[in-house]
């Protein structure tokens, strides 16, 4: 047991980015290809099985939904058994809830494995976020996250290509065994590479069995504040992924043409999680989350005034940069707050804010096309942008000690 304060700190002086990625960063790129893979199948899937169009596109929602529903259940087992473990009971529980998507043949257990794998992606994600966060030492802290936002984005970039080609010698189940065999691989990674200790030298363990219900009552003022803030930007990043197809189709475009708009927009988000991260351990939070939000806003308001693809692609670049720039923001911020003692269940009920925000973004922009005008919702996404920025601004000063060089507590 450590006495001094000297022996302690050789410990975080050897965590690096590096020494955390076979630990970390590995499974969750590897279980990111598969739920990439997964999710252009899901609702083909349903089609197949005779689905209607509306209900195939309602099972793609549920893989959300039940992302939702699983980020406090999610908390409590983190905190249960510990982020590790928890990582190894997603990952084995998302091949069996993936073996049920490939091999049912009814619409209704189609819905109910997608849903229950969007609950172990919930805990996969929930559990390497607490683990990062109580691994890593405060000043690699948003490079970490923003690295592991990163890792997942481009996890998820490579899925739909990998299962592209799987899906071309076999019928659309094989994207789901493409998941579960990439579900069985994280789960072998996560076992072949042991833990890294902690920044007092100890290895990470479960935390403190508090109830949800204590976590809420201490820190109602932040989920209220900075939760509310952290809704409105999910918001905005899950709509641009709506929000560009639908403009595409608006314009005539094809579904190549479109493929292609989504993918270099893509390419721009990814290149740029790493100098995100930087910028936040370097200069504060507020020096990425603030001009994120308002590229991203300028890129909505902008969207509807384009009617050529030369135009399209260059506000699809500008809302890809804006969502790149932004990358770990969210998990940083939540980092920032969760109190130590309570760490896996505040996260849990943070990211019920996120995924919340993530999932009603798409629905704000698909409820204003129903209606018949695309436009207004695309602009209505626009000031959401401002108007979250300007609660960042308000809000991350008070409750982070990391919102800029000036106010760090």
């Amino acid at each position: 047991m450590t006495t001094s304060s000297e022996p302690a700190a050789e410990p975080t002086e050897q965590i690096s980015l590096r020494r955390i990625a076979p630990a970390v960063f590995l499974p969750t790129l590897i279980f990111e290809i598969g739920q990439g893979a997964i999710t252009p199948i899901i609702a083909l899937s349903g089609r197949h099985l005779g689905a209607s169009v509306g209900v195939a596109s309602l099972l793609l929602a549920m893989l959300g939904i039940g992302q939702i529903l699983g980020d406090i259940p999610a908390g409590a087992l983190a905190a249960r058994i510990g982020d590790r473990r928890a990582m190894m009971v997603a990952a084995g529980l998302a091949i069996i809830t993936l073996i049920g998507c490939a091999l049912t043949r009814q619409v209704w257990l189609l819905g109910v494995s997608v849903a229950l794998t969007g609950m172990t992606n919930a805990v996969f994600s929930l559990a390497r976020q607490s683990y990062l966060t109580e691994v890593i030492p405060h000043r690699l802290r948003a490079r970490a996250l923003s690295t592991l936002g990163g890792t997942a984005r481009v996890g998820a970039f490579i899925g739909p290509f990998l299962g592209a080609l799987v899906l071309r010698g076999t019928s659309v189940q094989g994207a789901f065994w493409l998941a579960v065999a990439t579900s069985v691989l994280a789960g072998g990674a996560l076992l072949a590479f042991p833990d890294v200790p902690t920044q007092d030298g100890a290895v990470p363990r479960s935390g403190t069995p508090v109830s949800f219900r204590a976590v809420i009552a201490s820190h109602g003022a932040v989920f209220r504040t900075l939760g509310a803030a952290a809704l409105m930007v999910s918001a905005v990043r899950g709509a641009r992924q709506t929000v560009l197809p639908l403009w595409s189709d608006h314009l005539h475009m094809s579904a190549s043409t479109t493929s292609l708009i989504f993918g270099i927009a893509g390419a721009v988000d990814m290149l740029l999680f790493y100098p995100s991260g930087k910028v936040m351990d370097v200069a504060g939070r507020l020096w990425v989350a603030i001009p994120s939000m308002l590229v991203l806003a300028g890129g909505f308001l902008l969207l509807p005034l384009t009617r050529s693809l030369p135009t399209l692609i260059c506000v699809a670049m500008m809302l890809g940069f804006g969502n790149g720039i932004g990358s770990g923001i969210l998990m940083t911020l939540g980092a920032d707050v969760a109190p130590p003692g309570a760490r896996s269940q505040f996260l849990g009920i943070w990211r019920v804010c996120a995924d919340t925000g993530n999932a009603s973004g798409p629905v704000v922009v698909s409820a204003a096309a129903a209606l018949g005008s695309l436009a207004a919702g695309v602009v209505a996404m626009g000031g959401i942008g401002i108007a979250a920025a300007l609660a960042l601004g308000r809000w991350v000063p008070r409750w982070s000690p990391y919102a800029n060089r000036r106010r760090r507590r």
